[in-house]
């Protein structure tokens, strides 16, 4: 397997391959690694690891925004939030970012727009700089048995459950036509797009091959589907706005 050491972002978010994830970079630990990958060559990735938190804060309580009176007392450090042995407070599977935006405001926070490219799993993280940084082996996606079939599978029920989602009178969220015909790519776009909390996305991360993810998925969107039929003033809509995400 291949290894690489990068820096770590955690996020209350589960980021896959091939989604986009905005970012509005504020804190010190997080504008530090911005202006590390500010070094790299434009004709080189900007890349770092995004990892869902298992147990801790995405915001230290040293944040801006935070009391004075919070922000003198409390300890400043890249680990902050995440206790005394941050891998812990991790989900193991993450995904690298290549960071295609990089843009610095005139108060040093940093707006960053960044894609999923790898799954990775977390090997360890050093606290030791000004920010963390992780070693992360890269994982293969294997398509398992009958992924094909499955997929379309997935379709036809994520169409049912978008039509659900939305509400009769509204679009489709994402039509079929511009869903792709990889099995792999479909599993991650779906899980993106349908509305989880993040254990389940995460368990969709992390499932050992493609035809696993998608037979969990028909099965959260025949669920899901299910109780949304059964509750039809959920303001699901509003949901399915992806926020920027504070760091």
């Amino acid at each position: 397997m291949t290894t690489a050491r990068l820096p770590l972002f955690p996020l209350n978010v589960v980021l896959f391959p091939g989604l986009v994830l905005p970012l509005n970079v504020f804190e010190e630990r997080y504008r530090a690694m911005m202006r590390e990958l500010l070094k790299t060559d434009e004709d080189e990735p900007r890349r770092f690891a995004v990892v869902a938190i298992r147990d801790g804060r995405e915001t230290a309580p040293t944040a801006l925004g935070m009391p004075e009176e919070v922000n003198a007392t409390a300890e400043r450090g890249p680990a902050d939030g995440f206790g005394p042995d941050p891998v812990q407070s991790f989900h193991r599977v993450g995904c690298v970012a290549d960071a295609a935006k990089i843009r610095e405001r005139p108060d040093g926070s940093f707006e960053v727009l960044a894609t999923g490219t790898t799954r990775v799993r977390l090997l360890s993280v050093d606290a030791s700089g000004p920010f963390l940084t992780a070693e992360l082996e890269e994982l293969d996606e294997e398509p398992g048995e009958e992924a094909g079939a499955l997929a379309e599978g997935v379709l036809r029920a994520f169409r049912s459950y978008q039509k659900r989602l939305a509400g009769a009178n509204e679009r489709s969220l994402t039509t079929g036509a511009e869903l792709p015909d990889d099995p792999s790519v479909v599993s991650y776009l779906v899980a993106a797009a349908a509305v989880l909390d993040v254990p389940a996305k995460q368990r969709l991360l992390q499932a050992p091959d493609t035809a696993t993810r998608l037979r969990e998925e028909l099965t959260l969107l025949r669920s899901e589907t299910a109780v949304i039929r059964h509750l039809p003033s959920l303001p699901a809509v509003d949901l399915t706005r992806a926020p920027t995400h504070p760091n």
